[in-house]
């Protein structure tokens, strides 16, 4: 983990951003000895959103599955994979 005074933003831009991109962690900025902000390279921060929205995807899958709610078995995604992949396929080659 990475903690930086809030001044640290302005002095050393080029630094924190070289810390961040390197790192692929965010680096926490204090202001008056507290948590103020976080600063991360975008790459770890899309990273960290597309996780997140996986997450919040795969939970929902789970609730709807203990609430009973019908799921799909290997062999009907198999088949709708096969089939949406045939699908793209043909309409690429027109």
């Amino acid at each position: 983990m990475h903690i930086k005074p809030s001044a640290a933003i302005r002095k050393n831009y080029n630094e924190i951003s070289k810390l961040c991109k390197e790192s692929g962690e965010p680096v926490y900025l204090t202001k008056n000895g507290e948590g103020d902000l976080v600063v991360m390279d975008i790459t770890a921060f899309s990273r960290r959103e597309s996780m997140l929205r996986l997450r919040e995807t795969l939970v929902a899958v789970e609730e709807d599955r203990l609430a009973g709610k019908k799921g799909f078995s290997i062999d009907d995604v198999d088949e709708m994979m096969k089939k949406t992949i045939g699908e793209v396929a043909d309409g690429r080659r027109e």
